[in-house]
């Protein structure tokens, strides 16, 4: 199976993550609204050894947003790459939107529901 590839908006960090994807996810926790600026932080599940940066390492910061995680980024252009958690250092979620191509999988999970924007349209 290929591997997926992401890559930050300024193209400084790229990187490689093996599949399979555990699941992926939209993430409504007010965390990562505020991380992405957007109603959800949308992400696919993968495990963290097959993780490569294959670009741009000195370009990631690391941010503890909590005591169990940690999202990384690209300190030129700010985009979100990744959130890890510290309880669990197998996995790594990898951001949908940071991907080349583009996601095609199913979103299983919708995460912190209780905290999902109002102003989200209805399904």
């Amino acid at each position: 199976m290929n591997p997926l590839h992401g890559s930050c908006l300024c193209g400084g960090v790229r990187y490689k993550a093996a599949l399979p994807v555990f699941h992926a996810s939209h993430c409504y926790c007010t965390m990562c609204q505020k991380q992405h600026g957007a109603a959800a932080g949308s992400y696919a599940n993968v495990a963290s050894a097959g993780f490569v940066l294959d670009d741009g390492a000195g370009l990631i910061t690391e941010y503890a947003s909590s005591a169990d995680g940690r999202r990384g980024f690209c300190r030129v252009c700010g985009s979100t790459l990744y959130w890890r958690s510290t309880a669990a250092p197998d996995r790594i979620a990898v951001t949908l939107g940071t991907l080349e191509p583009g996601y095609t999988g199913p979103v299983e999970r919708e995460l912190y529901t209780d905290t999902k924007p109002a102003w989200l349209p209805v399904k």
